[in-house]
This record gives C-alpha cells, sequence and structure tokens, in this order.
C-alpha cells in the first residue's frame, strides 16, 4: 500500500442535537419536512444521536441516504461487533436496529465481527482492562457472533418485511484482512499517517491513562485497526458511513480522519444510544449485566420478561428505539396505556417485536407460553402449575385411567390421554 500525496485538513466536529426538527441540522431539517428523510425519522426516534462531522452532516450526508437513492445510489454502511463473548446481547441491539433501518430504506449494510481486533481489546468506556482471550476462543467466539448476526437478519428479513426493496445484509470478519498484514509493512504504510497528539486527546486514552492501571499498547493501537477497518471497507466496499455505539466517537474519528489523509475522501459517522440499566451502568459483558441474544444464555421467555418488566417512564422511548412501528402506532399505544395502565399494554407490545426479532415467531410463541404459566394461567386436574419445568407426576397431573384436563386461560379446556404412563 502505497503512501499518497496528502493535504491538510482541519479536524471536523461532532454535531449532537436534540431530537425535535426545529433544531436539526439545515440538511436534517429539511428531509424531516418532507416527513421521508431516513435520518431525520430516526433522529425523531431517538435512534441516531450524533453525525460527524458537522461540515458534512448538514447537506452532504442526508443527500447519500435521500436523494441518492433517487439516483439509484444505494450506500454502503457498516457497524463493527467485537466477539469478546459468544453472544451478542441488548447493548447491541441498538447499533443492529440502525443497520436494519437502512437496509430496509434500500441501502446495503455490514456487520463487521472484530476477529482481530478483539484480541487487543477495545478500551472505550472502559475503567481498566479487558481480560485478554486467546486466539482460539475470540475465533469460536467470532463464529457464534457471525451465526448470530446472521439469524437476526433472516428473522428480519422474513418477519418484518414492508414491502419496498430492501438492501443487503453482509457479515464479515477482520481477521480476513489482517491475517494477511504483516507487522513493520502495516506500521510503515498505515502508521505513519497517524498523530500522536490526536490519538492521546481522545477521552477514551485519557480516561485510561489518568487511571491507576494505565494503558497498555495493545489497547492504543485499537482505534488505529478500528480505523483501518473504516478505510478497508471504503476502498473494498465503497462504505462511507461508520455506525456505533456514543462510546466509539473517537474510534470513528480516527477512521474519518486517516481516510481523508489518504483519500482526500469525506466519510461520515453516527452514533447510536448507549443503553444503560437502572443504575446507569451500560449494559453488557463485563458489567455483569448483560441480556444475552443466544436463546441458551437468555431464554426467550427472560428476554421477554426482560422488556415486559420496563418502566413506565421509558417504555415509549424504547418502543421507538427497539422497533419498527411507525410513530402514530406507538403514540395510539400510548394512548391506550394511559387509560388502563395496569394491561401494561406498551410494554408487552415491545417485549413481543423485540423477541419475534431476536428469537423468530417460535421464540415468540415459546415466551407468551411459559409467561401464561408463570402466571398461574395453566392448570393440570385443578391443579395450578406456575413451573414450566415441573415434572407430571402420575395420580396427579396423570389419573390413573391416563387422562388429564388441561386449563390454559379461562376458558380454554383439553382432555389428554397419555398412551403410556
Amino acid at each position: 500500500m502505497a503512501a499518497p500525496m496528502l493535504r491538510r485538513v482541519s479536524r471536523g466536529r461532532w454535531l449532537g442535537t436534540p431530537g425535535q426538527s426545529g433544531v436539526l441540522p439545515l440538511g436534517l431539517r429539511k428531509a424531516h419536512s418532507g416527513a421521508q428523510g431516513l435520518l431525520a425519522v430516526q433522529k425523531a426516534r431517538g435512534l441516531f444521536k450524533e453525525f460527524f462531522p458537522e461540515r458534512g452532516t448538514k447537506t452532504e450526508l442526508p443527500e447519500l441516504f435521500d436523494r441518492g437513492l433517487a439516483g439509484n445510489v444505494p450506500q454502503t454502511i457498516y457497524c463493527g461487533f467485537d466477539p469478546t463473548a459468544d453472544s451478542l446481547h441488548v447493548g447491541h441491539l441498538l447499533a443492529l436496529l440502525g443497520l436494519f433501518h437502512f437496509q430496509r430504506a434500500g441501502h446495503n449494510v455490514i456487520a463487521l465481527v472484530g476477529g482481530a481486533t478483539a484480541r487487543l481489546g477495545d478500551p472505550s468506556g472502559r475503567t481498566k482492562e479487558r481480560e485478554a482471550l486467546d486466539a482460539e476462543r475470540v475465533q469460536s467466539n467470532a463464529l457464534a457472533l457471525r451465526q448470530g448476526l446472521q439469524a437476526l437478519a433472516a428473522n428480519h428479513q422474513q418477519l418484518f418485511t414492508n414491502g419496498r426493496s430492501w438492501g443487503s445484509f453482509t457479515v464479515l470478519d477482520n481477521s480476513a484482512w489482517y491475517q494477511k498484514q504483516h507487522l513493520v509493512d502495516f506500521l510503515a504504510t498505515v502508521g505513519g499517517h497517524f498523530r500522536m497528539g490526536t490519538l492521546l486527546s481522545r477521552l477514551s486514552v485519557q480516561s485510561r491513562l489518568k487511571s491507576p492501571e494505565g494503558m497498555s499498547l495493545a489497547e492504543f493501537l485499537y482505534q488505529v485497526l478500528q480505523a483501518y477497518d473504516f478505510y478497508y471497507l471504503f476502498q473494498h466496499y465503497g462504505c462511507r458511513v461508520q455506525l456505533g455505539g456514543a462510546d466509539q466517537l473517537g474510534n470513528i474519528m480516527s477512521g474519518y480522519e486517516f481516510i481523508h489523509k489518504v483519500t482526500g475522501e469525506d466519510v461520515f459517522g453516527i452514533s447510536v444510544p448507549l443503553i444503560t440499566s437502572t443504575t446507569g451502568a451500560k449494559l453488557g459483558k463485563s458489567a455483569g449485566n448483560a441480556v444475552w441474544l443466544n436463546r441458551e444464555k437468555t431464554s426467550p421467555f427472560e428476554l421477554y420478561q426482560f422488556f415486559v418488566r420496563l418502566q413506565d417512564n421509558l417504555v415509549e422511548r424504547y418502543l421507538k428505539l427497539f422497533t419498527f412501528l411507525p410513530l402514530p402506532e406507538i403514540d395510539h399505544i400510548m394512548q391506550l396505556h394511559v387509560k388502563e395502565p395496569e394491561k401494561r399494554g406498551p410494554q408487552k407490545r415491545l417485549a413481543a417485536e423485540v423477541t419475534k426479532l431476536v428469537h423468530g415467531q417460535e421464540g415468540l410463541d415459546s415466551a407468551k407460553r411459559y409467561r401464561m404459566i408463570t402466571e398461574g394461567g395453566v392448570s393440570i386436574n385443578h391443579r395450578q402449575v406456575t413451573n414450566p419445568e415441573s415434572v407430571l407426576v402420575v395420580g396427579q397431573h396423570i389419573l390413573k385411567n391416563g387422562l388429564s384436563l388441561l386449563k390454559i386461560g379461562k376458558r380454554n379446556f383439553y382432555i389428554i390421554k397419555w398412551l403410556q404412563l
């Protein structure tokens, strides 16, 4: 990779604005006025939080997505997911929903599994270094994440179609290109384009350098590899937008600056909010509060219950963030909730939409069956059963004549004949 001639550019800055259209950047405001601008609509839902750089956000970025399709030019967007565990969790869902919204609008999206970068560990938002993972563990986790991402994309495609022509959903692993790199060659061709002062100024780096543990060289170089990922996808897939959590702003900025220096082209960053617990902690494996998307780690019922238990003051925001429901429909759901809050209608709808996306229709049906049992809606021979794992006992649940009377809800009765006892 030969080093190209560079030109000096001023560093862009992030633009974060409230969700009201009246204070959106000009380009987003125009798109929002037509009620069709992709970026403005997601900004209004609260899904897209910040845009970078400010200069491009005002005109070029909205035109890429809203006018580009009119000229039959779909864009490519990517988001990275490091395989530090063998499953995605609820904290990853908003970034995935962001990708899906782009795909639904006809753009091509890439979910990038960090099979190489996970070996270093992203320091963003962390107070100490991640536990080191060996290559075999990372490879196993990466395979599991790729399978999980593909399953989610399949559920989305099958169960949430909107009748429009969608873009593609591609899963890649960055180990595919780092395995071909030699360290000295990489540092010689890529490392020369990064300035130490800029890298050291990142908030994620500053907070770690001031911590008692400090920061390792491996962690420090993480933002360089993420920047190169963006460059690689720009060069090979025409990817001009990186999507990430709010804690990824520094890494995305590094990618923007690197690509601009090497190619002279502008790229863009969009952040999504971080989902936190009631105590304000980021949901995830490291915080010990992860709600996993793999059904072997968190069952469909447990995932369903996580959203059913949501507080009233959060449910409207979560319906906008975690579902594809139109905003007028969400308004209607909330109006009904005001009249009958005891029914928890918004929470149940939210739980159903998310569980169906993650686990498919079968997973949602399973979650609802479990819920009915645990809430006392099932009885056998007039004995209430509240444990889905209960063992049926002959003489209690199964009569000596081999019959059982099953009651589900208030009106559904079934007589079961057991052929073998």
